[in-house]
């Protein structure tokens, strides 16, 4: 398969999922339900599923699809899958119910357990970031699309930018970290938005307490690599991708410099 081949298509794909969340987002009104895993899902997470789903289902019909909101299939069927598409259709439900703008489209094609493909897009800033194993991570904006990097951190290592969720204790941060390192916290809510901020250097990292799905890191691994960063659970060892019965995420990191010494700044 020839992966860059894609682009053009899922960008336009991943736009019209935005616009689909963002009409209900716009006019105020949608149905909200509690899932059995305690977090909230609502009508518009379901019509950019619907949505999506089904648009990649004709752009690659081949593909088995993965998405948070049809997610209950066994791991024997998804092991089989050599290739798969992961999807959170509309990341940052929460961010959507309190109506902060902050949420996104997750799009990431996987392969042989390593996502090689990422894509995600906030309608509320019409901002589209995308990477493919080995091409790069890019940024498109209204005014066209760069390539971006993350931070290169100056040595020896003083401060660091840390984004972090609205809901996020800074004490959890603060005890994580090595007490001689200053933090600069800058809060935003979609988990994939936060990665990107990284993937840009923007912020020397993030760091993720709490409750994740496969589907929140994915595509933002496969842009944060390209350019230049990790997602590492927080005693330093990758993610795993549809290699156990579980598809939650442990806590993890996304950091910008892979050349610092992490497990000396990580001693809590």
């Amino acid at each position: 398969m020839q992966v860059m081949t894609l682009i053009p298509a899922l960008k336009k794909i991943a736009r019209a999922t935005g616009a689909v969340i963002y009409d209900i987002y716009q006019s105020g009104e949608f149905e909200q339900e509690i899932k059995q895993d305690h977090t909230p899902v609502t009508s518009a997470d379901i019509a950019a599923h619907e949505y999506l789903s089904a648009q990649l289902a004709l752009l690659t019909p081949d593909i088995p699809i993965l998405s948070e909101e049809d997610c209950d299939i066994a791991v024997a069927e998804r092991q089989s899958w050599e290739t798969y598409w992961l999807l959170d259709p509309l990341d940052g439900t929460q961010e959507f119910i309190s109506r902060s703008g902050d949420f996104a489209t997750i799009i990431a094609l996987v392969h042989k357990n390593k996502p090689i493909l990422g894509m995600i897009y906030g309608p509320k800033d019409d901002v589209l970031y995308w990477a493919v194993d080995g091409e790069g991570a890019y940024k498109e904006t209204a005014v066209g699309e760069e390539q971006i990097f993350s931070h290169t951190c100056p040595q020896p290592l003083t401060s660091l930018n840390v984004v972090v969720s609205r809901v996020q204790n800074p004490d959890n941060i603060r005890h994580l970290v090595a007490d001689d390192i200053d933090l600069e916290l800058q809060s935003l809510g979609s988990a994939s938005l936060k990665g990107c901020l990284v993937a840009e250097g923007k912020a020397d990292c993030y760091i993720r307490f709490g409750i994740t799905g496969e589907w929140d890191t994915a595509g933002t691994q496969c842009i944060v690599a390209e350019a230049g960063g990790a997602i590492l659970d927080l005693n330093l060892a990758p993610l795993s991708y549809n290699q156990r019965d579980s598809l939650k995420n442990p806590d993890f990191i996304v950091l910008g410099d892979r050349n610092l010494s992490w497990s000396e700044i990580l001693t809590g």
